[in-house]
């Protein structure tokens, strides 16, 4: 259950981080080389990033790495 707490506050900060910098969903999955229901289906915290998706987000998002885990409401230690 936990788990799922955490894929979903991923989600809602990923949408907010793509939402300040003013990308679509299709722009976003583009630019990351990921499809765009794939881009969905993580936003609504129904699937789980892999590391490799996490590292094209980022560089797509112009965060690092650790700004893009560090979504509010996760409790990395757990």
């Amino acid at each position: 259950m936990k788990h799922a707490a955490a894929i979903l506050a991923f989600g809602h900060h990923l949408r907010r981080l793509r939402r300040a910098r003013k990308l679509t969903q299709e722009a976003l999955a583009d630019y990351a080389e990921i499809s765009r229901p794939t881009v969905q289906r993580i936003e609504k915290g129904k699937a789980a990033p892999t590391l490799q998706m996490l590292l094209s987000l980022a560089q797509v998002l112009h965060v690092p790495l650790r700004e893009l885990m560090d979504a509010p409401g996760v409790d990395p230690q757990e």
